[in-house]
């Protein structure tokens, strides 16, 4: 199946929206492994069997692996995720964005190394440095569009000056990926959920493309208006699917021993909040 087909599974069969992203510092372990960054494997590991019912997809995200040499152990966590919830795409958080020459070699990491089924990207040095990973036929790429982190705004319409007749740069970004870089179909948007207005304007410029929505949970975006204004249906089938992640807010529920099923409990809730919104 492609990631989009995979997608759409994991949410009919889940009934989610969810996606729980994997974020491992150990030093926020539970007490019985606080500061083991050997343990890194152990505890995703665990919360992916305690909420792949739950989710539609896992976000890992290579930097929390990579700052411990754990690089082994997040291939052998996508090779658990594979084998134990293969109806659960995986998308690896990388926020890649260089040359084709590199990038080549960044889309051969994501999709032959570790084998997502879709990856983040930064598409600020164009289209060069997309297309190598739209050839690999299938795999999704979502490309940074209006995100949640309060630097932002650097960029974005609150503190810059309009252009008359000119598309904000999230705007311009929407345009593409809905319309000339989505050569198979493959492209994404991340909108973050703190932005909720923004993300009804990606939608209505992008009105198909699935959406990662990064910012429930820790970063206090409204899960309820983040349905709203992303999630779309025609006659209960969705037509444009969102992805909603969060990831500390259940990685770190408890800090005892019953972290999987504290975890389990918050990305319960979390799923039921949006399941909700989507009925609203």
């Amino acid at each position: 199946m492609t990631f989009l087909d995979q997608l759409r599974t994991a949410e009919r069969q889940n009934g989610s929206l969810l996606c729980v992203g994997l974020d491992p510092e150990p030093a926020k372990f539970p007490d019985h492994i606080r500061g083991d960054a050997s343990k890194i494997y152990d505890f995703c590991a665990a919360i992916v069997d305690a909420t792949a019912d739950l989710v539609n997809s896992f976000k890992p995200q290579i930097a929390y692996f990579a700052a411990h040499g754990a690089e082994a152990q997040l291939e052998k966590l996508m090779e658990h995720m594979r084998r134990t919830a293969p109806q659960v795409p995986v998308i690896l958080d990388a926020k890649r964005g260089d040359i084709g020459s590199t990038a080549e070699q960044y889309a051969k990491e994501a999709f032959e190394r570790y084998g997502a089924d879709a990856v983040t990207l930064s598409p600020f040095m164009g289209f060069d440095s997309v297309q190598p990973y739209l050839k690999y036929h299938g795999k999704g790429a979502f490309l940074l569009c209006r995100t949640s982190n309060p630097g932002g705004d650097d960029f974005q319409p609150q503190h810059l000056r309009d252009v008359p007749g000119q598309p904000r740069l999230y705007e311009h970004i929407a345009a593409l990926a809905q319309g000339p870089w989505n050569l198979n179909g493959q492209l994404g948007l991340v909108v973050g959920a703190t932005y909720p207005a923004e993300i009804e304007r990606v939608r209505a410029l992008a009105s198909t493309v699935p959406l990662l929505i990064p910012g429930v949970g820790a970063q206090g975006g409204d899960a309820v208006a983040t349905v709203k204004a992303g999630w779309r249906a025609d006659a209960g089938a969705t037509t444009a699917p969102i992805i909603v992640n969060s990831s500390r807010a259940i990685l770190y529920a408890s800090s005892a021993a019953d972290f999987a099923e504290a975890a389990r409990r918050e990305a319960t809730r979390t799923r039921d909040v949006l399941r909700a919104a989507q009925a609203a």
